[in-house]
């Protein structure tokens, strides 16, 4: 049984409920409800026949107020509270850190990474290129360490990813999402990508505003892209492929199944000692993701890749 520990959690981000839900197979509907999060209760009432994950359980959780702490082990069955994050590491076996606040993930990532405890960083793993940089070092001393948004395992892009090649050959890409380029551009990143079988970039450049996010790719391939991040807008995930020969339109919706997925992946990862998602392809993303952001600080100059 491997014995995982959960760190949580940042505004707005109920995966400490959900995954620990997911992998423990138990849950308190009315808290996660009363708490701010009705569609989490949704998706795991809905899924309750296969909650659960055999061969392993979230043992040990900490968060940064001991109130939420107790709320999550209690509505988890969750059986150990430490007041310190370090303190998790005698108890576990790996770690599942459900903050997608990437200004912290490096001070609260350090301590299991020294400890060479397996850990998987929740999305996005950086927004700075010096924080990026640690984490490359960090993996490439071999330590283990795994990091993407789960829509990288979205059911809807891997139905579309089989018969992508009847699309024939693709000349566009958009992507559309509600919030912002800095949490969410992340998503639908990780979407396109594994979608295209994560190619390398040429350019990127920011061509929206306050609210409006909008952001043109060019990969190497010569496949143009546009990400639409619009804080105004009905919520939604949506991509589109534009190719010679037909398009498709994927719309993301099934968030129970690409987390659990996303949960089995690194748990098979732990059990077979390695992350099975290569860091490569995650850093390819984020260096993208801060890309576009330092192309917004140029006021939209276009940014070459191969230099950046």
């Amino acid at each position: 049984m491997i014995k995982l520990g959960v760190i949580g959690m940042s505004p707005g981000n109920a995966h400490p409920y959900s995954w620990s839900s997911i992998i423990n197979g138990t849950f308190d509907g009315e808290e996660i409800s009363r708490l701010g999060y009705p569609a989490v209760t949704n998706y795991l009432e809905a899924n309750k026949d296969t909650l659960g994950i055999p061969g392993a359980e979230v043992a040990c959780v900490w968060t940064q107020e001991r109130s939420i702490s107790e709320s999550i082990a209690k509505t988890c069955n969750i059986s150990r509270i430490v007041d310190n994050l370090e303190d998790m590491i005698p108890w576990v076996d790996a770690v599942l850190l459900c903050r997608d606040d990437p200004e912290n993930h490096v001070a609260m990532a350090k301590p299991f990474l020294d400890a060479r405890i397996p850990l998987f960083v929740d999305k996005p793993l950086a927004i700075t290129m010096k924080d990026l940089h640690y984490f490359s070092e960090e993996n490439a001393k071999g330590k283990f360490l795994m990091s993407c948004s789960s829509m990288r395992y979205a059911n809807e892009c891997r139905i579309v990813k089989q018969e992508i090649n009847a699309l024939g050959k693709l000349e566009l890409a958009t992507a559309v999402g509600k919030k912002d380029w800095k949490k969410y551009g992340v998503h639908l990143l990780e979407a396109l990508f594994s979608l295209l079988d994560d190619p390398r970039l040429a350019f990127v450049k920011y061509t929206g505003k306050t609210d409006k996010d909008i952001v043109h790719i060019e990969f190497e391939n010569g496949l143009q892209a546009t990400v639409h991040l619009f804080m105004d807008i009905s919520s939604t995930f949506q991509l589109s492929l534009f190719g010679q020969q037909g398009w498709r339109l994927i719309d993301i919706k099934n968030s129970y199944s690409m987390f659990r997925d996303t949960i089995i992946e690194f748990i098979r990862s732990v059990q077979e000692g390695a992350s099975r998602l290569s860091f490569d392809k995650t850093e390819n993303i984020i260096r993208t993701l801060i890309a576009a952001n330092e192309s917004k600080k140029q006021s939209g100059a276009t940014i070459d890749m191969s230099k950046f």
